[in-house]
């Protein structure tokens, strides 16, 4: 599992002109089950992506997709981590191996 975070590095207004593309990016990974939960950080400088993929190359290869990284608009930082526990609703993400 993949917790990354987006830190805008251009103006918002730069921001703010790819958005429609940058959500229907994180539509197209929801829809196929990479994305879990996602949102902007507060204050707004950025976002975050909770992701479910099976590997580094893997994931990196779908964030070179999204909008904001082709036009260079937010640095990305991805941490690889093991869920070993979670509340109820998420049970089934808890790695048991």
């Amino acid at each position: 599992m993949f917790v990354i975070t987006l830190t805008y590095v251009k103006p918002l207004s730069d921001v703010d002109r790819l958005l429609k593309e940058h959500v229907e990016y994180l539509n197209k990974f929801y829809e196929s089950g990479h994305f879990l939960l996602s949102g902007g950080q507060v204050p707004r400088k950025g976002g975050v992506i909770l992701a479910k993929e099976g590997s580094l190359e893997a994931m990196q290869t779908i964030i070179e997709q999204d909008p904001f990284h082709v036009a260079g608009v937010a640095h990305y930082e991805v941490i690889e981590f093991n869920p070993t526990k979670a509340c109820q609703s998420f049970t089934d993400l808890i790695h048991t191996s």
